[in-house]
């Protein structure tokens, strides 16, 4: 996995194994959101992984710049 990671520049920060629906959990650092889905469409493709989900996080620097974006929405009835 490692040597996967590197080779997008990206870094394995943890790897744990749980209890559970999930299995393994890996926690990584990718340049961008757009590695994580050519990271994933390849895995997926290979099909040597039954299952997997991807979850981007956040720093609290990139929800503070969203939460100053306006966003023109009205709920449906109001």
């Amino acid at each position: 996995i490692g040597q996967l990671l590197e080779t997008v520049g990206g870094t394995l920060e943890s790897f744990y194994f749980a209890f559970g629906p999930d299995d393994v959990i890996l926690i990584v650092d990718l340049p961008d959101n757009k590695t994580a889905m050519a990271i994933a469409a390849t895995v997926a493709a290979s099909e040597s992984i039954s299952a997997f989900e991807t979850v981007p996080l956040m720093t609290t620097q990139e929800v503070d710049a969203a939460m100053k974006i306006s966003v023109g929405y009205r709920a449906p009835g109001t």
